[in-house]
């Protein structure tokens, strides 16, 4: 893949969106390096990139969320590691820690869960996982930021004596405070703290009874401030002490850089993977705010965007609140270059920015706002010429600086380039322009490009329609209204609408008329031609709405008649069998009656036994009977169809030889495609079946009483299945 051209970028204002992106980083380093995302040059740099957003994107959906990656940078503490002697001060060493542990969260969290995670994971075994950083600066620095009193024996045993000196300072200070308080020698205030020492505030009057040295004196001279002479002793040695305890520090420090100097190609490492997943955050929590997804990438140069959105627009009309209009654009092989038309303020311009845009952002690693379903695939190049590129620095009026633009444009573009175009050809007189437009179009469809321009001349128009792979496309006008609807249209140009735009502006209606007797008359029918095609084009887009509309409501009716025909017969054949089990019960109810009523008035109880026994028995020999007869009739269907079924077999197996030899020979009758439901029988056979289900190529046919597995290809459709 080959750099895409920074005039690219910036014609498709992509800085624009980097600023978007960056402004969702969480560090300072992160907010610098989403300003410099540019399109990658190697593919597997850029699937790379985009599953790792894509990764990350999943993960505001789901319950394992990625831990918190915020750092403050060491940008600083790595170059002084870089050089001997040099000393990496306190908070440097907290925030080696502190990245230290936000990386290894992140190895361990990835290692956990590679299968939600698989690209960040592979990404994160690249950095080695140690915990050795973390315990050498805890075992010297504590949570606040200090330095331990066990950091070295000879801090503690300093530390301790600073610690006994200090106590006898306060136990010195407090004797002479009440000593001098007592003799009434003190002010009221009695003390203060001059350069972090304790003093007495002494009466300037007796300054002399107090010994001491002098630390000051008040504003007004009423009372001069005195270091006690026993608490000065021990201040003295209290500033040795502290003498020694920072050289000690300073010594510990030193042993730390030291230590960690080794370890600098590592905090390298973490800084820069801390980095990438800031700004992959930052990718994501973009992706997100405008509904971006990761579309279909293949290798066969098919471009199909479906209800794409343009990225700074969708995000400025959603903080608005105001719609905005997707576009579904389609480019292949055998339709490589769109020539758009159509009346101005349309939303060409911004079609053919969406579609330059949404190709630049992929290829930088960055999901994009379309559909699902879409697919799109990778250029070496991206080549535009939008907008007004007037250079008054370098003396270019507009059509020079596209003249000089199209003579890149030829000298670049290939089979492997997508170019886009707006308003090609303007400029110059309409006739040369259009002529020399319409060549280097020739040129371009000529080296197997794709591209999309926009345009208002009717020859680019007539060219789009008559080169095999080009197709002509408009955006959609409401004509009554005169207002545009923002749906790019494929398959037929557009009018320009000319004057029914400036009769909606106010321009006199004969001035109009003056205007169309200048021109062409065959220009006018033609523009007004495309126009009625148009208005044409809605009204049938209209219609076959209402009739899919009303085939799907009369395909729902259909369904439910059918499903309630059915409930109906269920139901009668449930009445059925009701009927005929009251008939049989009133039957075996008159017969005990009647054997009730004979033993009521004979009172034998012999005969009455027989006669229960033989009703019992007749009625028990005719469940037996049809059962029996039942299963034997299943049985004997079963075998006749299984027979039947085995017997073709047999016979489509002998004849396959010859069909392979006569397939050869004739060319072969579409096979319609079965579905289950269908009725089905073997080829040349009489048995008809119901498909239950289809799985890899094989069909179960039911036959009623049995059923069996049969290839697809040795089924004939009977009768579809009715809708």
């Amino acid at each position: 893949m080959n750099k895409i051209h920074e005039k690219t970028l910036q014609d498709l204002e992509f800085s624009k969106v980097l600023q978007q992106v960056s402004a969702l980083c969480s560090t300072e380093i992160g907010k610098e390096s989403a300003l410099k995302i540019t399109p990658y040059r190697k593919k597997g740099d850029l699937l790379a990139s985009l599953a790792l957003t894509n990764e990350y994107l999943a993960s505001f959906d789901n319950e394992n969320t990625i831990p918190n990656h915020y750092f403050e940078p060491i940008s600083k503490e790595i170059q002084l590691l870089g050089i001997e002697n040099t000393l990496v001060e306190i908070e440097g060493f907290r925030k080696i820690a502190s990245m230290s542990a936000t990386t290894n969260s992140h190895i361990l969290f990835y290692k956990k869960f590679h299968e939600y995670y698989p690209t960040l994971h592979e990404k994160a075994q690249e950095i080695e996982y140690t915990k050795e950083i973390i315990q050498k600066i805890d075992e010297v620095i504590d949570r606040f930021g200090e330095i331990k009193d066990d950091a070295s024996d000879a801090l503690y045993k300093i530390r301790k004596e600073m610690g006994s000196v200090r106590a006898k300072i306060n136990q010195s200070f407090a004797g002479a405070l009440s000593t001098y308080s007592s003799a009434g020698l003190l002010d009221d205030i009695r003390e203060t703290v001059i350069d972090n020492r304790r003093v007495l505030a002494v009466k300037a009057m007796y300054r002399k009874r107090v010994k001491g040295g002098i630390m000051g004196n008040s504003k007004t001279g009423s009372i001069v401030y005195i270091e006690p002479e026993a608490t000065k002793e021990y201040n003295r040695e209290l500033n040795n002490l502290e003498y020694e305890e920072k050289e000690e520090v300073q010594k510990i420090l030193k042993e730390l850089t030291n230590f960690l100097r080794p370890y600098k190609p590592l905090l390298i490492d973490y800084q820069l993977f801390l980095t990438l997943i800031d700004t992959v955050s930052a990718k994501a929590k973009y992706a997100n705010k405008m509904g971006g997804l990761l579309p279909k990438i293949n290798n066969d140069k098919r471009f199909n965007i479906i209800d794409a959105y343009h990225p700074l627009l969708y995000l400025t009309n959603k903080a608005k609140g105001e719609k905005t209009y997707p576009q579904t654009i389609e480019l292949h092989q055998e339709n490589r270059i769109i020539v758009i038309s159509g009346p101005n303020a349309g939303g060409k311009s911004i079609t053919l920015k969406t579609v330059g845009l949404l190709q630049v952002m992929l290829q930088s690693g960055m999901l994009v706002p379309v559909h699902e379903r879409s697919e799109m695939c990778l250029f070496d190049r991206v080549l535009t010429d939008i907008g007004d590129n007037q250079s008054i620095e370098n003396h270019l009026s507009t059509y020079s600086y596209r003249l000089k633009n199209m003579n890149f444009f030829l000298r670049k573009c290939n089979s492997e380039t997508l170019f886009l175009i707006d308003e090609f050809g303007t400029g110059s007189d309409p006739e040369l322009g259009g002529a020399l437009a319409e060549t280097f179009l020739e040129v371009f469809y000529e080296r197997e490009a794709f591209g999309i321009i926009t345009t208002h001349y009717a020859n680019l128009k007539m060219l789009a329609n008559e080169l095999p792979h080009a197709i002509n496309a408009n955006m959609r006008f409401d004509s009554r209204t005169l207002e545009p609807v923002f749906k790019l249209v494929l398959g037929e140009a557009g009018s320009s609408f000319t004057f029914e735009v400036a009769q909606k502006n106010g321009i006199p209606y004969s001035l109009i008329n003056r205007a169309k007797k200048k021109i062409e008359r065959g220009k006018v029918r033609f523009d007004a031609t495309i126009a009625k095609l148009q208005k044409q084009r809605s009204k049938m887009e209209k219609t076959s709405s209402q009739l899919k509309e009303e085939e799907v409501k009369a395909r729902d009716e259909a369904k439910r008649m059918e499903e309630l025909n059915t409930r109906l017969k269920t139901k009668l054949e449930s009445y059925q069998q009701l009927y005929d089990h009251n008939q049989r019960m009133i039957y075996l109810g008159n017969k005990v009656n009647d054997i009730a009523e004979t033993y009521f008035i004979d009172k034998k109880r012999r005969p009455l036994i027989s006669e229960f026994l033989r009703i019992v028995e007749t009625e028990n020999s005719k469940r037996k009977k049809e059962s029996a007869a039942k299963k034997k009739a299943a049985r004997a269907k079963k075998k006749e169809i299984e027979a039947e079924v085995q017997k073709e077999v047999k016979i489509i197996r002998q004849k396959k030889k010859k069909e392979k030899t006569e397939k050869s020979k004739q060319p072969e009758k579409p096979k319609p495609v079965l579905k289950i439901g269908d009725r089905v029988r073997l080829t040349d056979s009489k048995s008809v079946g119901s498909i239950d289900s289809i799985e890899k190529n094989k069909a179960i046919v039911n036959y009623g009483i049995f059923t069996t597995s049969i290839s697809l290809d040795q089924l004939e459709l009977v009768e579809a299945k009715k809708k």
